[in-house]
């Protein structure tokens, strides 16, 4: 009988942490229960709760992870090149991973409450911030590359855009630029 590895404290928090980006990308902060999350991570939802607290500390500890894969997506890509074509280019590796861009559509349809608001604020901040000191981009210049990664993970929400799109006849024009 093989033996079972025990994982540390940190591996398993980041394991229901995996799993709470992967349920809250499906049903969003509200629609989301605790037992789902530790149903996917395999652990009791008591753990859970011990782990991070509040569903609310949870989701806040997921939006964080996202921002914080974003940016290392970004500073990846700036490595290679400290250009905004370099950075928007590497922006494949996000719509691969379409969970992340589902979270943050979430909290920010979420940010009415202020807690969840000053974490997305933070986050989003942060990323723009990183952006622009990347870059050199100017504001306007960040601001329009925001704005078309932004129309791209809504298209990537919808489907139209990214592995599996589903193709309509106007989502052509709009992803042709991208892809």
């Amino acid at each position: 009988m093989a033996s079972k590895v025990r994982l540390t404290a940190k591996e398993r928090g980041d394991e229901v942490l995996r799993a709470a980006v992967q349920a809250f990308a499906a049903s969003g902060y509200e629609g989301t229960k605790t037992d789902e999350i530790a149903r996917l991570a395999g652990v009791s939802q008591p753990y859970v709760i011990r782990l991070f607290g509040t569903k609310q500390q949870l989701f806040l500890a997921a939006i964080r992870s996202v921002c914080a894969r974003i940016e290392e997506i970004f500073r990846a890509a700036a490595a290679a090149s400290p250009e905004l074509r370099t950075l928007g280019a590497n922006y494949a590796v996000l719509l691969a991973e379409r969970e992340l861009l589902l979270v943050l559509l979430h909290g920010f349809s979420a940010s009415g409450d202020p807690v969840i608001g000053d974490c997305v604020r933070e986050g989003f901040g942060n990323i723009y911030t990183l952006v622009r000191d990347l870059t050199g981009a100017t504001p306007e210049e960040t601001r329009q590359f925001l704005a078309e990664g932004m129309l791209m993970t809504v298209l990537t929400a919808m489907q139209v855009m990214g592995p599996n799109a589903i193709a309509l006849p106007w989502s052509q024009e709009l992803t042709s630029t991208y892809e």
